[in-house]
C-alpha cells in the first residue's frame, strides 16, 4: 500500500478537510503516514489568512525539494487556501509541484493524483460550486479521535470585510443539507464523541442563502441527537448574533457556555473601513442581551492591531473595549494585507510595524490581566471537564475543558480520556487552570 503524508495549516476546517481527505485516498490505496520521507503523496492543506501563514507554505515546499529529487515518483500536491488563491502560478513558482486543488475540489483529489502520476501531468482544479454536494463523502464514515470531532456545516462568507480574503478562497455562503449534517454527528455519537464542533466560516448565517433551517433550528436538531453531550461552535460574525440564537444560549442543554464574536476592533470610524456592518455599540448590546440570558457566557474574540490609518486614538479604542467586555481569552494579530481584498487595493499598509508591534503587546498585555483575574475566580469551584488525554505537563497529568472552554490540567487515570468527570479548580494562571479530580461520570 502506498504511503500518504498531510500537513495541515490554519483553522479547524482545514483539519476537517485534511480527514476527508485522508478517508479519500484510503480508497484510492493511500496508508497515512506521519513522514514526509516514507511518504508517496505529499499534501499541504494551506491557510492564507495572513501572510505568515502563507509563507510557511513556501517554505514547506522548499523543504520538500529535496524528497523530489531524492524519489521524483514521489507527488506533491497543495490544497486548500493558497491553492484557490494562486492555482496555477503556484505550478510556476514551485517547479517541484505536482498538483493544485482548490477549497472547493477535495472530492476531485482521487483522479488528479491518478493524473500527476503520468509525467508531464499537473493538474490544476479551483473552481467554486452552487451544489452543496462536493461538501458530501457518502461513501465513508466520519473519523472519530477521541471524544471530540469537528462538522463543517457550511463554506464561504459573504460579508466582503475589506481585510478578508476569506470570500476570495472559499467563495459564498453555501449550506450543507442539514439531513446531512444530523446523519453525520448522529453517527459521531453513535462511535463515542460526545462534543462536536460546528465550523463554517460564518457559521451563525447557516441556513441563510441555502439550506432548509436557520441556525438556531439546526442547533436545537443537533440538541436533541442522542449520546452528544455537548455542542460548540466557529466562526461567528456579529450581525448574525440574532434573537433566535441568544434564546438558544439559553434554552438548549448541550450548547456550551461559549461563543467566540470577533470584534476586531473597538473604534467605529475602524469599523467602518474594515466593512464590519454594525458599530461598538450595536456589538455591545448584543453582548449585552446575551449576557442577559445566559449570565455564565464565557467569551472570546479576535482584534486586528495596525489596520490601515490607525490612530491612537482609535487604537485606545480596542483597549476600552477589551476592558468593557472582559472577554475571558482573545486571539490578537497585526494587520496583514491580503490580495484581493479591498483593504489592500483602497489603503497603504501605513501603521509602522515597530508601532503595530507594541500596540499588540499592549493589548495582549491587557487581556493578560483579565484573563488570569477571571480565571482566579474560578478557584474552589468544581467544574466539569471533558478529558482530552494526557497533558503536555507530565505523564500523571491530564487535560480536559470546561463547558466554557477554559483547559484544566489535572492528576488523573489516563482511562478518564473521552469522559466526563468533576474538577475543583485548586489554581489558576492567565491561561489555564489547575484541578483536583472529584468524580468521573
Amino acid at each position: 500500500m502506498k504511503r500518504l503524508f498531510i500537513q495541515t495549516y490554519g483553522c479547524q476546517m482545514n483539519q476537517y478537510d485534511s480527514e476527508r481527505i485522508a478517508r479519500l485516498m484510503e480508497r484510492e490505496g493511500y496508508a497515512p503516514t506521519e513522514l514526509a520521507e516514507e511518504a508517496d503523496l505529499i499534501l499541504l492543506n494551506t491557510c492564507s489568512v495572513r501572510d505568515k501563514a502563507e509563507q510557511k507554505v513556501y517554505s514547506a515546499l522548499g523543504r520538500w525539494r529535496e524528497l523530489k529529487e531524492k524519489n521524483p515518483n514521489v507527488i506533491i500536491g497543495v490544497g486548500g487556501c493558497v491553492a484557490q488563491q494562486e492555482g496555477e502560478n503556484l505550478l510556476r513558482r514551485v517547479p517541484h509541484l505536482d498538483l493544485v486543488f482548490g477549497t472547493h475540489n477535495i472530492h476531485k483529489l482521487g483522479p488528479m493524483v491518478r493524473e500527476a502520476e503520468s509525467p508531464g501531468n499537473r493538474p490544476v482544479e479551483i473552481a467554486f460550486y452552487r451544489d452543496p454536494a462536493y461538501m458530501e463523502d457518502p461513501e465513508a464514515r466520519p473519523t472519530v479521535h477521541g471524544a471530540k470531532a469537528y462538522v463543517t456545516i457550511m463554506h464561504g462568507c459573504n460579508k466582503v470585510c475589506s481585510f478578508c480574503i476569506v470570500p476570495y478562497v472559499r467563495g459564498r455562503e453555501l449550506s450543507r443539507p442539514s439531513a446531512s449534517i444530523l446523519r453525520e454527528i448522529e453517527e459521531l455519537a453513535a462511535q463515542g464523541v460526545k462534543e462536536v464542533m460546528l465550523l463554517g466560516q460564518n457559521v451563525n448565517s447557516y441556513g441563510k442563502t441555502s439550506g432548509e433551517l436557520s441556525f438556531p433550528e439546526l442547533l436545537h436538531r443537533v440538541n436533541d441527537v442522542a449520546g452528544l453531550e455537548r455542542i460548540r461552535f466557529t466562526t461567528s460574525h456579529p450581525q448574525d448574533l440574532s434573537p433566535g440564537l441568544i434564546e438558544a444560549y439559553a434554552s438548549l442543554d448541550k450548547l456550551c457556555e461559549h461563543l467566540h464574536l470577533p470584534v476586531q476592533s473597538g473604534s467605529d470610524s475602524v469599523l467602518q473601513r474594515m466593512r464590519r456592518g454594525y458599530t461598538r455599540e450595536e456589538y455591545l448590546d448584543r453582548i449585552r442581551r446575551l449576557r442577559e440570558r445566559r449570565p455564565e457566557v464565557a467569551l472570546s474574540t479576535d482584534i486586528i492591531v495596525g489596520f490601515p490609518g490607525e490612530s491612537e486614538e482609535e487604537f485606545e479604542g480596542s483597549l476600552e473595549i477589551l476592558q468593557e467586555v472582559e472577554y475571558d481569552d482573545i486571539y490578537a494579530f497585526s494587520y496583514s494585507p491580503r490580495p484581493h481584498t479591498s483593504a489592500n487595493k483602497m489603503y497603504a499598509d501605513d501603521v509602522a510595524e515597530d508601532v503595530k508591534k507594541k500596540r499588540l503587546d499592549r493589548v495582549l498585555g491587557v487581556q493578560e490581566k483579565i484573563s488570569r483575574r477571571k480565571n482566579q475566580a474560578r478557584v474552589g469551584k468544581i467544574e466539569e471537564v471533558l478529558v482530552e488525554g494526557p497533558a503536555k505537563l507530565g505523564r500523571s497529568q491530564m487535560m480536559g475543558r470546561t463547558r466554557t472552554n477554559r483547559i484544566v490540567n489535572f492528576v488523573g487515570p489516563e482511562e478518564l480520556s473521552g469522559k466526563l468527570t468533576g474538577v475543583q479548580i485548586a489554581a489558576a494562571g492567565a491561561n489555564s487552570l489547575i484541578g483536583e479530580l472529584i468524580t468521573a461520570q
